[in-house]
This record gives C-alpha cells, structure tokens and sequence, in this order.
C-alpha cells in the first residue's frame, strides 16, 4: 500500500478520538468522487445487487460481480482504505473464503468484509493468517434476509441479543478483525461494543451515533436510488429527480414549440 494511502492501522488508530465515515462505491467515478471529497473508507458493497444490478436482495450477487464492480472502484486509485463484500455463499469453509478473499484483494480491495460471528470463526482465521485485512459484520446481516421472512429488523433489543452480539464481536476482535460494521443494532448495545472491543473500530449503519465510524449506502445519502431510502437516512441532495429534470429538459429542446 502507498504510503499517503489509508490502512487499516490508521482506521483503527482514530478510534476513541475522532469519528469516521465511510461510503459504498461500485464505479471509477463514483470512488474518485468520494475520493476527492476526503471520504476515508469505501465500501465495494453487495449492496450493489439492489441499487445498481436491479435485485431484490444481496443474495443474488456474486463474486464475478463484485470483482467487476472492485476492479471499477481501484481503478480510481483513490488514497481510501478500499474494502470488499464476500458475497453470499462465498465463504462457506475457510479454504473458500481464503480463495475469494485472495480474488477481491488481487482485484484491487485493501480489506474484505462477511457477515456472521463465531460461526465463521474457521473462515476469518484463514483470512487473516494470509495477511488479509478482515472486517466483521454484526446485526442485522442482509445475507441471511430471506431467513428472516425478508424483513430487516433491529437486533439486539432483548437480553439474549444483547449477549448474543456483544459475544460475536469479541470473538471477531480476538480472531483479529480491525473494524466491524454494525447494522439495525440497538443503539445502546451498540455503544456497549464499541466501548468493549478497544482493539476494533465499530462502523455503524442505522445503529446509532456512538460508533466508531458510520457507513451509509450511496444512492441512498445522494438520493440516487429514489424509488426506496431507509428510515435512518436522509438524502443530502436528490440526484435521481435532478436526472430526471436534466433527461426530461434535453428530449424537450430537441423538439422546440413552434
């Protein structure tokens, strides 16, 4: 990595005394975009297979996907910590796992990210013992949605829950994780894991403003997927309806009013 790129020791190094934000990324602009603005972590996320494939879930993504939108994403050759999603399926045993992770870091990611705790324990070992740069994903876990009757619901709001996440993201911190993403976590729990894990940045996604770091999915926080936007996120400006003015003013120029 160049030496004025972020790592993820500088990632870490800002926990307990600065907040950070990350922001997904699919394409050479987009991430040369974000890039500019100073935006330290972009995420090459399987949140793609919604607001850009055209899927209904992130189930459907796969990893020729995420390596096309990856390669897109480095070839801006942005100073950010570049990460990437295993996508579903893709790391079922560890020797899968380290085989795509090996993949997404040869296509130009800086870190890897799934979704799961101790059960993917044997999976996140193999990575960093490579030498990959690993990143958890604790909550609610878009992979699993269909499991879940397709509904994204807030995690850790009973006893059980709250045990249940704070014990996964202890075993990520152990197994050497430097970052997870929490998302749909109840906000006090989700204070609770960031003031646990002293040697893991927590990235929050609709889980209150305690974390670490906060990540939002793109379109959403430019308004460029118009057609859904999450509760917890408010549009900065509203691409998708300024495209549509630009497209709708252009076919009516080429057919002035006589």
């Amino acid at each position: 990595m160049d030496s004025d790129r972020i790592a993820p020791a500088t990632v870490l190094g800002w926990k307990g005394s600065r907040r950070f934000g990350a922001l997904t990324a699919y394409d050479f602009p987009m991430a040369r975009l974000l890039d500019e603005a100073g935006v330290p972590v972009l995420l090459v996320g399987d949140s793609l297979g919604m607001v850009v494939l055209g899927h209904p879930d992130t189930t459907h993504v796969t990893m020729a996907d995420m390596l096309h939108h990856v390669r897109a994403v480095a070839r801006a050759r942005p100073k950010a910590l570049v990460g990437a999603d295993l996508p579903y399926r893709a790391y079922d045993t560890p020797e899968q796992a380290l085989a795509n992770a090996h993949a997404l870091v040869g296509a130009g990611a800086d870190f890897v990210k799934a979704e799961g705790g101790s059960e993917i324990l044997p999976q996140i070992r193999a990575i960093r013992a490579a030498g990959i740069p690993f990143c958890g994903h604790l909550g609610m876990l878009p992979q699993h949605v269909l499991e879940e009757g397709g509904k994204y619901r807030v995690k850790g709001r009973d006893e059980a829950g709250r045990q249940r996440i704070l014990a996964d993201a202890r075993a990520l911190e152990e197994a050497g994780a430097f970052a997870c993403v929490l998302e749909l976590v109840n906000p006090p729990v989700a204070a609770e894991v960031t003031r646990a894990c002293t040697r893991m940045a927590t990235i929050g996604i609709g889980s209150g403003p305690d974390c670490d770091g906060q990540i939002l999915v793109t379109p959403d926080l430019v308004g460029a997927f118009p057609w859904f936007t999450p509760r917890f996120v408010v549009p900065r400006v509203q691409t998708g309806q300024a495209i549509r003015e630009a497209a709708a003013g252009w076919l009516r120029e080429l057919n002035p009013p006589s």
